[in-house]
């Protein structure tokens, strides 16, 4: 029986799928779902989604223009804008004009900034990361293999940028690692 072909008032039963189409729509359903686990995770340090991620792509990908930042985050500029001077505010980003063209405004990290990031990145990623605690080690090992062969195949058909929501700074990965469960 060709399930893909059937009408869409027929029901068809979940054993019926390939496990190609079954893994599909569950990665339609998970991934949404996994992204608002990591913000739930976010806001329990006080920071909104939006604002982690602005200050985790500076911290990161080091200073910035303006349009770079939000053409990373893929926001509007009326967004990016709104964001940088709120934390411009709290002291917790600076515009520095750049010294070969001072009409242009890069935007970096203060020290107060990179601290509180490396303060809270670690327990974050460990509080996000404890969704994968129900399985052993070995099955963590290929979940991520798996996943790593897809992301290649992502960046191969260009859906991906290389560069896209990188794996962070090495030492912010090697010290959560250390610091808690695989």
């Amino acid at each position: 029986m060709d399930v893909l072909n059937k009408k869409e008032e027929e029901a068809v039963p979940w054993e019926d799928y390939p496990i190609r189409i079954k893994l599909m729509k569950l990665f339609w359903m998970l991934g949404p779902a996994f992204v608002r686990w990591a913000e739930f995770q976010m806001e329990q340090d006080g920071y909104t989604p939006q604002r982690m991620y602005l200050l985790g792509t500076l911290y990161e990908y080091g200073p910035m223009m303006m349009s770079a930042l939000k053409d990373r985050l893929g926001v509007t500029a009326t967004n990016i804008t709104a964001h940088v001077d709120a934390l411009e505010r709290e002291g917790m980003v600076e515009r520095v004009p750049l010294p070969s063209d001072r009409r242009v405004t890069i935007i970096s990290l203060t020290p107060r900034a990179e601290d509180s990031i490396r303060k809270l990145c670690s327990p974050f990623m460990n509080r996000v990361a404890s969704i994968f605690d129900t399985f052993t080690p070995e099955e963590q090992e290929t979940f991520l293999s798996c996943l790593l062969r897809m992301r290649a195949v992502l960046v191969e058909n260009r859906i991906l940028d290389e560069k896209s929501r990188s794996f962070g700074r090495q030492e912010v990965l090697k010290e959560s690692s250390l610091s808690g469960k695989n």
